[in-house]
């Protein structure tokens, strides 16, 4: 079993990443706050995704806080030759747990210093701008939070960088000020709004990296999706995962667990190659989600309270 089974992505010189990569979140205790119930399981699910071939770590300073990066640096030790860290910066954290968009170029700059810290490295791989509005996405400007990063990137803190939460239009404002290698979005079987900036982003070569590819806070439950998983012989989330890795040449997933044999699991899908007939029934689901909120619910910007990737 390894993550290299679906596939690598040459995004730009000097950063290579295998498609199934591992998502931190869940390492920090419940609703992403304050520190895990099992710090050294924590740290075995990190040392177990690089072992089994992930080289992909998505984190964040502001899981924790702190928690989810410290247990990152604890894991990895030296052991950093190959691993590409991608974290995020754009909120802070309340003292009850409450998530603070924070989008000042100031602040971001300060955000980006303590991942470095949290994380004990000189220099991070690639950072994502985090926009506020994560369930559905605007158009409004970002030039001078996007700057703010590219300055870094110039002075060397930041290797390479990134949008998430973001438009194609905000993607293209972003491209005029640096390059962009990874766009982060909400993306899933039954989530698919994006499906246009997935194409493009594999049409340039962008990363489209699915944030809750299984849901996240809402898992997802499709009996569509049963069905397809009992004539594979998989589960159903390894199913999920395949059928995203399966989107497009430069799908990204990164899911996340605090448990070794969940871990497991999830890289398994990396081997799991699905038929055409099964990817179109699990087109299908998608089809019929986005014709129902088409149909019964206005488009919305307001940035969700729970969506915390």
């Amino acid at each position: 079993m390894s993550a290299a089974s679906a596939g690598s992505l040459a995004l730009a010189d000097g950063l290579a990443v295998n498609r199934m990569g591992y998502g931190a979140m869940q390492l920090a205790g419940p609703n992403v706050f304050g520190p895990p119930k099992d710090r050294d399981e924590a740290v075995r699910v990190v040392r177990t995704a690089v072992e089994r071939g992930v080289n992909c770590i998505d984190t964040s300073d502001f899981y924790g806080p702190h928690v989810t990066n410290e247990i990152v640096k604890e894991a990895l030790g030296a052991r950093t030759e190959g691993v590409r860290v991608f974290t995020k910066v754009g909120a802070l954290r309340g003292e009850n747990g409450s998530w603070i968009p924070d989008l000042t170029p100031a602040s971001l700059k300060e955000q980006v210093h303590s991942n470095l810290k949290t994380l004990g490295l000189d220099v991070i791989d690639v950072v994502y701008l985090r926009l506020p509005n994560h369930d559905g996405t605007t158009d409004d400007p970002i030039s001078e939070e996007f700057g703010a990063l590219a300055e870094l990137r110039q002075e060397g803190l930041i290797k390479h960088l990134g949008l998430s939460g973001a438009s194609g239009t905000q993607l293209t404002e972003a491209q005029r000020i640096a390059p962009v290698v990874a766009v982060q979005n909400l993306y899933n079987l039954v989530n698919r709004q994006d499906d246009a900036l997935v194409e493009r982003c594999a049409r340039e070569n962008i990363a489209f990296a699915s944030f809750f590819p299984l849901g996240g806070f809402t898992p997802i439950q499709s009996d569509t999706l049963g069905r397809v998983a009992a004539r594979v012989e998989a589960s159903p989330q390894q199913v999920a995962l395949a059928w995203l890795l399966q989107r497009s040449a430069t799908s990204v997933v990164i899911p996340g667990t605090s448990k070794v044999a969940h871990l497991e699991e999830n890289i398994a899908a990396a081997e799991l190659t699905l038929p055409a007939d099964a990817i179109a029934e699990l087109d299908a689901i998608g089809d019929q989600t986005l014709r129902r909120t088409e149909t019964t619910m206005p488009s919305t910007t307001a940035s969700s309270p729970s969506m915390t990737s």
